[in-house]
């Protein structure tokens, strides 16, 4: 575990979005892991949250680190929280003289509720049209099904993803970790980074819509591919591979081991390191299209040899053939592994009321602006007076006046009276 004064290994190296101001208007998963991203790679974002209560994650889930939920933690490092109320004409003035300053706002609201507020897209560029604005919703700002509440699931048995999930003749299953709250978030960077190369090349701000429906389709390029080529309809194939064999996992002696052969050569290696010149020599699994007609067939041949050692000698000895495989590792297990450890992929950083917290690392490594992970997830209003401070030049007088009236809140009155 990588553990910095500062959650950082960057050395005080330029961050690649730095000077690149974020209003974060999201809460729950794809517009946090969204702005969450923005701010590893340096841009100062400010998450702006409802003084009562903040985002519906930080009181979320089944336990509470500091007061919060490890979720929130998770996605909400390396920002600054401002508490507003902007249901309040007061809060919505002073929101309006931070986005003046913004380069992006990022919302995760249903379509139109922005707009109630006053504070959609059109209304925003007419003051700030250099102003990113991408909004992640559950199907996005248009169609039919604009207006309906999304979630990760949803979208999941929506996309298809659910439907070639697991194994035929079993219920439906979801993906273990919210894809399409994921990809979504993903999306929303992939879109704000080529509006903003867009603006720096002299164009102007612009609307960055993206949907979980949408991100959940996209990774169905494959099955998509094969549908429109053939007309096949993907069916649940447990791990397997639905165009290559052996391609998935295989029973060793005390667990799998995930076997990937994706090509000639690799078959002619994977029976070399079996020592099963038997089924390199038999009929059934001559070529790849062949194999996968047989396909259980051939994994009743390799787990006769497999299932005679343990999973641990199975991965070494398939890959000194050159044959790629691997355990299947559990949550805790990840960590262990000195791959992942060398990759820095778990740090450790101090939380102002949970103590020292793990994350995981940043999984791009830049050379030059390198990400860093530099504070960890913030107290509600934890930041609203330093932000209304240093960006708008509001004086303590002014900020208590806000707090007094309940537009704005801080973490410290919350923390005095606890």
């Amino acid at each position: 575990m990588n553990t910095t004064s500062d959650g950082s290994s960057s050395g005080g190296r330029r961050s690649a979005l730095e000077g690149i101001l974020v209003v974060d208007c999201t809460q729950v998963v794809a517009g946090p892991y969204c702005t969450r991203i923005l701010a590893d790679l340096g841009a100062n974002v400010v998450k702006v949250e409802k003084p009562d209560g903040g985002d519906d994650v930080r009181k979320g889930g089944i336990m509470q680190m500091g007061g919060d939920s490890p979720q929130f933690h998770a996605a909400n490092r390396n920002k600054r929280s401002l508490a507003l109320d902007l249901k309040d004409p007061r809060g919505r003035e002073v929101f309006l003289d931070l986005v003046d300053k913004a380069d992006v706002l990022v919302e995760s609201f249903r379509p139109g509720a922005m707009e109630k507020l006053g504070l959609d897209y059109g209304t925003l560029r007419r003051r700030n049209p250099g102003l990113i604005y991408c909004a992640i919703s559950g199907f996005g700002q248009t169609g039919p099904y604009r207006d309906r509440g999304g979630f990760d699931l949803v979208a999941q048995g929506m996309s298809g993803l659910m439907s070639m999930t697991g194994f035929k003749g079993a219920p439906p299953v979801k993906v273990g970790v919210p894809v399409c709250d994921l990809t979504a978030g993903m999306f929303g960077v992939i879109g704000i980074l080529a509006a903003i190369a867009n603006r720096d090349r002299g164009g102007s701000g612009q609307l960055v819509d993206t949907s979980l429906l949408e991100a959940g389709i996209s990774l169905t390029f494959t099955e998509s591919a094969y549908l429109w080529a053939i007309g096949q309809v993907a069916e649940p194939n447990g791990s397997a591979h639905r165009t290559r064999t052996p391609y998935q996992a295989v029973g060793t002696a005390d667990g799998w081991v995930v076997v990937a052969t994706g090509t000639d050569v690799t078959w002619d290696r994977l029976c070399e390191a079996l020592e099963r010149p038997d089924i390199h020599a038999d009929a059934r699994f001559a070529s790849n299209k062949t194999r996968v007609v047989n396909a259980a067939a051939l994994i009743d041949e390799m787990e006769k040899t497999m299932r005679a050692q343990p999973t641990a000698y199975w991965v070494e000895r398939l890959n000194s053939f050159g044959c790629p495989a691997g355990p299947i590792n559990n949550i805790m297990q990840v960590y262990e592994d000195p791959q992942v450890r060398a990759r820095e992929m778990e740090v450790a950083i101090e939380h102002r009321t949970a103590g020292l917290t793990r994350q995981i690392g940043f999984p791009i490594k830049l050379s030059e602006t390198p990400a860093r992970i530099r504070t960890a997830a913030p107290l509600l209003g934890e930041h609203t007076e330093e932000v209304l401070h240093d960006l708008l030049g509001m004086g303590p007088e002014a900020v208590r006046a806000l707090v007094e009236a309940g537009v704005a809140k801080t973490a410290d009155d919350q923390l005095a009276a606890t």
